[in-house]
C-alpha cells in the first residue's frame, strides 16, 4: 500500500482551508455537509447516508468478503467564537470559527477515503462526519436516526488533536479517556418590589449568593480518580440593570464534570438537592444542556491503535489521566462498538482548543490518514 501522494495532501490542505473559511456551528452544518458529500461521491463511496441526526453524512466503502464494520468518525461543526488571526484563510463568518480543529479532522478522514480506492479484503469501512459534537447532541441524534442500524459498527475510532503535546505524538488510554459533563441551568423566580421597600418583595439574591459558593464546592478528588468531580460556575444574572427595582428573577449556570458516568449521576443528585435546600420560597426550574457521556476506551481497540502507531514509528504517550474536556464519541461505544478515542499531539506551542487564534496544523493530515488507514487495513486486510 502507498501513502497519499503530495498532490493528494495538497488537495486536502486546500480543502481544509476552504472549510476553515466557512465554519458552521452545531446543528447548522448544511453547507459543510454538502461539501463533504460531494467529496465522498468523487471518491467513489459505495453508499452514502445524508442528513443523519441533522446534517450528518456517512459513507460506506465495502470489502470483497463479509467481515466486521469499522467506523471512523469525525465532526462537522465549528464554534460560536470570533477568530483572531492573520491567516489568509481565516473565517469569513463573523463570530464563528473552526477553532477546535474539526476542519482538519474532516480532511484527515477524506484522506482515508482516498486510500480506500483500494478496498479492504473483507468487511466494510464507514466514514462518519457527525454533526453537533460541540453541544453533545450529535452522536445521540445519529444513533437515534432510524438508519443507524444499517451502519452500526463492530469497531469505532476517532481522534482529537491535542495542543501542548508534541506534533504527531499518539496519546492512548484504555478506560475513561474524556470526562462526562453537562450544563445545569437554574432559573429562580421570586417577587419584585420597589428598591425603597425590598421587604415587600422576595429577591433571589441571597439564594444565588449562597449557591454561587456552595455549588462549586461540590467538586472534589483528583483527575484520574473514580471519585473526581468538578463543578464550575459559568454564568450568573440577577434582575434587570436598574436602580429602582428589587429583583424577582435570577439565573445561574454551572458545568458539572466527572470522570465516570456513575459519578455524574451522584453529582447531579447532589447539585439538585443543594438547590432545593437553598431556595425555599422561590419558584425553581432546572434544565440540563450540553450532555456528554464519559468516553470509555475499549482495551482491545486501544491496543489496535497502539500497534498501528508503533508500526508507523510514531511516538506513543501512555496517558495517566483522562482529558478533562468532553467528547460525545462515548455514545458510540455505549452503543456496543469496541471504540477508542486517539489523542494526537498538535504541537507544544500550539494555541489551546477554543482559543481565538487556534488553527489546526496541516502537517498532521498525512500522519493521521496513515494511522487510520493502518488501523483499518489491520482489521480488514488488504484486497
Amino acid at each position: 500500500m502507498h501513502a497519499l501522494s503530495s498532490e493528494q495532501v495538497a488537495y486536502l490542505i486546500a480543502l481544509r482551508h476552504a472549510l476553515h473559511r466557512r465554519p458552521e456551528t452545531s446543528g447548522e452544518e448544511q453547507e459543510t455537509a454538502a461539501c463533504i458529500s460531494t467529496e465522498l461521491t468523487k471518491l467513489g463511496a459505495d453508499r452514502l447516508w445524508l442528513n443523519l441526526g441533522g446534517h450528518g453524512v456517512a459513507a460506506e466503502f465495502k470489502g470483497a468478503a463479509e467481515g466486521p464494520t469499522v467506523l471512523l468518525r469525525c465532526e462537522l461543526d465549528g464554534l460560536p467564537i470570533r477568530e483572531i488571526s492573520e491567516l489568509l484563510y481565516k473565517s469569513e463568518i463573523e463570530g464563528k470559527g473552526h477553532l477546535c480543529g474539526h476542519d482538519g479532522h474532516m480532511v484527515s478522514m477524506l484522506g482515508v477515503g482516498m486510500r480506500l480506492a483500494t478496498r479492504p479484503a473483507k468487511g466494510r469501512v464507514i466514514l462518519l462526519f457527525q454533526p453537533a459534537e460541540e453541544t453533545g447532541a450529535g452522536a445521540k441524534a445519529v444513533i437515534e436516526d432510524p438508519r443507524w442500524p444499517e451502519m452500526r459498527p463492530d469497531f469505532a475510532f476517532a481522534y482529537h488533536n491535542v495542543p501542548g503535546r508534541p506534533l504527531g505524538e499518539i496519546g492512548l488510554r484504555a478506560g475513561p479517556g474524556n470526562c462526562a459533563s453537562r450544563g445545569m441551568q437554574i432559573l429562580l423566580e421570586g417577587k419584585s418590589s420597589h428598591a425603597a421597600a425590598p421587604e415587600d418583595g422576595f429577591s433571589p439574591a441571597n439564594a444565588m449568593a449562597n449557591l454561587m459558593t456552595a455549588l462549586p464546592a461540590l467538586g472534589g478528588g483528583a483527575i484520574g480518580d473514580d471519585d473526581f468531580a468538578l463543578s464550575t460556575l459559568t454564568h450568573a444574572v440577577l434582575g434587570e440593570p436598574t436602580f429602582g427595582i428589587a429583583p424577582a428573577d435570577g439565573e445561574l449556570r454551572v458545568t458539572l464534570r466527572s470522570m465516570t458516568n456513575e459519578r455524574m449521576e451522584t453529582l447531579m443528585a447532589d447539585a439538585q438537592h443543594l438547590v432545593e435546600q437553598r431556595t425555599a420560597g422561590l419558584a425553581v426550574q432546572i434544565h440540563w444542556h450540553d450532555v456528554f457521556r464519559s468516553v470509555v476506551n475499549d482495551p482491545t481497540a486501544t491496543e489496535i491503535a497502539r500497534q498501528s502507531a508503533q508500526k508507523l514509528a510514531l511516538a506513543v504517550h501512555d496517558m495517566d489521566i483522562p482529558m478533562r474536556w468532553s467528547e460525545d464519541f462515548g455514545r458510540i461505544g455505549d452503543d456496543g462498538a469496541k471504540g477508542a478515542m486517539i489523542y494526537i499531539g498538535s504541537g507544544e506551542d500550539q494555541p489551546q482548543l477554543h482559543n481565538p487564534d487556534y488553527d489546526f496544523p496541516d502537517t498532521l493530515v498525512p500522519i493521521v490518514t496513515e494511522l487510520f488507514c493502518d488501523i483499518t487495513y489491520g482489521l480488514l486486510g488488504h484486497a
